[in-house]
């Protein structure tokens, strides 16, 4: 399992052409993604589109979760995500150089709300769910991740408590769930991040959302005390489904 993830949140310009959009997500997987691949040091990219969740999501996000008001990107659309053998990997060379590549600017130029982070594994568990292939291939073909800080240093430590006692140890018996992964901000805004893999987003929405992240609503849950600390990035968390690799 990869030790470092690079993230990369965008949309595309509002009013460009389903032809534009999709060539430039035909060069992103034929061209962008595989020369990612190939870096040293790079263990899997994996691109996902958002999709969104179900009805009691949406009430976490609008009325659970803190968001920040700092200047930050606030694409949405879509998620590039790219492990590594380490954070460092992302550093050696930059990863702003490692895109320097003749054509590639003005492509990477139609990403718009463009935000980026680079995080380190924390802690993982695997789920009772198998992976759909072999180590090396990135996260499976459904994903959450909610990028974050929090409000104030007391809250660190419950959080950390939260995860370590509850959250993770769940997620390892959750049906549908492929792996859980609590990841520390390296480089970006985000001081906190968690990567939730699914087999499916209904799988996500029946074991995960509708029983249980619904919880957070309810002001009497642990959960709920610990999410009412979070001030969250836009959209986050991302819930959407892996375009590339493309599923089988």
């Amino acid at each position: 399992m990869a030790e470092g993830i690079w993230a990369t949140w965008y949309d595309l310009a509002q009013g460009v052409t389903s032809e534009a959009r999709q060539q430039f997500l035909d060069w992103t997987h034929e061209v962008y993604c595989p020369y990612l691949r190939a870096q040293p040091g790079y263990t899997w990219v994996a691109h996902y589109r958002h999709t969104g969740g179900g009805p009691q999501m949406e009430k976490v996000k609008t009325t659970a979760v803190g968001r920040t008001q700092d200047a930050i990107g606030s694409g949405n659309d879509y998620l590039l995500l790219v492990g590594g053998l380490s954070a460092h990997n992302f550093f050696k060379p930059s990863i702003k150089d490692a895109v320097l590549h003749e054509g590639f600017d003005a492509r990477l130029s139609q990403r718009t709300g463009l935000r980026t982070a680079v995080f380190t594994v924390e802690a993982s568990v695997n789920g009772p769910a198998p992976r759909e292939h072999g180590p090396g291939t990135g996260p499976g073909p459904a994903i959450q991740m909610g990028s974050f800080r929090m409000r104030t240093p007391e809250e660190e430590f419950d959080l950390g408590r939260w995860y370590a006692q509850y959250r993770l140890p769940f997620m390892a018996q959750l049906t549908g769930c492929i792996a859980t992964r609590k990841l520390a901000g390296v480089a970006g805004w985000a001081k906190h991040s968690v990567l939730y893999e699914f087999t499916s987003l209904e799988a996500r929405l029946k074991h995960f959302e509708e029983p249980h992240e619904a919880l957070a609503l309810d002001r009497t849950r642990w959960e709920s005390q610990v999410i009412a600390g979070t001030v969250h990035a836009p959209g986050s968390p991302f819930i959407g489904e892996r375009i590339w690799p493309p599923l089988e």
